[in-house]
């Protein structure tokens, strides 16, 4: 028996979960800190680790009140946080400036420079990354750094940290670069570190892509660990300040997405997408082999016994927040007017690539298209064709790693919004033509109590643990007509998708989609023949 508490921080909050082995959940308090964006440069998104840190102090003392429990009784707590949030730190491990969040894609010239290289040098950790390197990821955003900081800021330059290897330092009272603990999950192909390849890529890489990352791989060092391994414990200080036990362990921590994965019941032949602001999409297998245009294949990333998989779409809830902005009303009123709206009747076709495209064509600088608007067409319309959008690329990226011989036995749809939206759960269904399995709950921060669970020693596994804590389903089935009328929007996007996607795509005739979104359309809503369009 424990009571452990786990912290999740996302893009904008901090959620924290107190949790009883025995009594289950026994609360959660969410403490909100800001996102610096720049109005007139939307690849620019920061976020300060002081801010971090206070919100997670109120959410600490605030779910401990709520719950009625003496902080001395909780024995271990664990750490997920967004991945590719990226912070510059001096030899003491104080922030030079604040996180290059996930969502900053300023370094894109940066990653395309890296991405060329490693293909000019042969460097076999490129695979592992889906055979493209993410303006998103660590050693772009550094680089991108250097370029633009001051000297003196540069010469003050002792390492780069994830967020989730940043609070753990802090927690644990890490003081120096030396002996850092590096989560495996957050530095896998985001960092491009690989075990069977001897870590990170070698000196004269980096060298190659910019003598300002010469020294790359003696500054990103330290211990890569995997999240059963336990990273250090809660110091004095921040026990005061969180009003827990100082001493307790704080195992390595990892990507949200990921612990949300395991929080959801992932297991071999589960593909789980985690749905909020962008989505994840999360695979594990025993196997252990790259595929083309999935760029996160990490040994040890989701489950420490598995090799996992992550994908994903740069922009969702992000998309649909957009999408209402543009029409000066908000997700919940235009979602209120979607009752009864049924695969295809907008006309319109969307590619959800409004925050580029992360797979499988891994291409930044696309950006969102709709097709087929008429004067008719209403904000409603668009939101609607939007999750289309989210469902069709999701099946691109499953049928990729189908390919690839990953088992897809059940899909998953975790992450805040399937909580909300039975209609996102229903266009799922009917597009991957699956049946798609919602927690029946709240499974947000429950990865992190899994591994704050495993930390204390209270499951012998993280497999036990899920057997223990993870939430039972409710299951979306597919309906027959409109998976057809899904199937036929599905390969108009996938002609788009590939046609447009890279700037030496191979040509294809895009003359047939117009025609074929109004006939679909017009097949719905009136009885007479409809010309058949190739």
């Amino acid at each position: 028996m424990a009571i452990v508490m786990g912290a999740d921080f996302g893009t904008q909050s901090v959620r924290v979960t107190l949790y009883d082995s025995e009594r289950g959940r026994l609360g959660t308090e969410v403490a909100e800190y800001p996102l610096h964006r720049h109005a007139n440069y939307g690849a620019y998104a920061t976020q300060s680790h002081f801010d971090q840190m206070d919100a997670l102090t109120k959410a600490c003392r605030a779910v401990l009140s709520v719950a009625g429990t003496d902080g001395e009784y909780v024995a271990s707590i664990a750490i997920d946080t967004t991945g590719s949030s990226v912070i510059m730190v001096d030899c003491d491990l104080q922030p030079l400036d604040e996180y290059y969040l996930w969502c900053d894609t300023r370094a894109s010239e940066e990653a395309q420079q890296i991405t060329a290289t490693a293909h000019r040098m042969g460097l076999p950790h490129i695979d592992w990354c889906g055979g493209y390197y993410s303006p998103e990821w660590g050693f772009a955003k550094v680089l991108h750094w250097m370029r633009h900081a001051s000297v003196e800021k540069r010469e003050r330059f002792a390492t780069a940290l994830e967020n989730c290897d940043m609070v753990a330092a802090t927690l644990t009272g890490a003081r120096k670069p030396d002996g850092l603990k590096r989560s495996i999950c957050a530095m896998g192909h985001k960092w491009m570190w690989n075990a069977a390849l001897g870590g990170l890529p070698p000196d004269e890489f980096f060298a190659q892509v910019d003598p300002l990352l010469a020294s790359m791989r003696d500054q990103i060092s330290g211990s890569f660990l995997t999240s059963n391994e336990i990273c250090g414990s809660l110091t004095h200080e921040w026990a005061q300040r969180l009003r827990l036990k100082a001493g307790i362990p704080i195992p390595v921590g990892a990507l949200d997405a990921h612990w949300d994965a395991i929080g959801a019941g992932c297991r071999e032949g589960d593909i789980v997408n985690v749905v909020g602001t962008s989505t994840c999409v999360i695979a594990v297998m025993r196997d252990k082999h790259a595929i083309p245009g999935v760029s996160g294949i990490v040994p040890g990333s989701v489950n420490p016994s598995l090799t996992g998989i992550e994908a994903g779409i740069p922009a969702v809830g992000d998309m649909f927040d957009a999408i209402a902005r543009r029409a000066g009303t908000t997700v919940g009123e235009l979602a209120g007017k979607l009752q009864g709206y049924r695969i295809g009747q907008t006309g319109l076709l969307k590619l959800c690539w409004d925050n580029g495209d992360r797979t499988v064509l891994g291409n930044p600088d696309v950006g969102g298209i709709t097709m087929g608007w008429n004067l008719q067409s209403t904000p409603q319309d668009e939101l609607f064709a939007a999750i289309e959008a989210t469902a069709f690329q999701t099946r691109i990226i499953v049928e990729r790693m189908e390919e690839s011989g990953v088992p897809v036995h059940r899909v998953v749809n975790g992450g805040g919004i399937p909580q909300n939206s039975p209609l996102l759960n229903q266009i799922y269904a009917n597009v991957l033509n699956k049946p798609v399995l919602v927690p029946d709950g709240i499974p947000t921060s429950l990865g992190s109590v899994i591994f704050a669970m495993k930390a204390a020693g209270s499951f012998p596994s993280i497999e036990a643990a899920q057997d223990a804590l993870c939430l039972p389903y409710k299951v979306t089935m597919p309906q027959p007509e409109e998976s057809a009328r899904a199937e036929a929007l599905y390969h108009l996007y996938r002609d788009v998708y590939l046609a447009m996607g890279l700037p030496h795509a191979e040509p294809k005739p895009l003359g047939h989609v117009l025609p074929r979104l109004k006939s679909i359309r017009q097949s719905m809503f009136c009885s007479a023949p409809t010309p058949s369009w190739r």
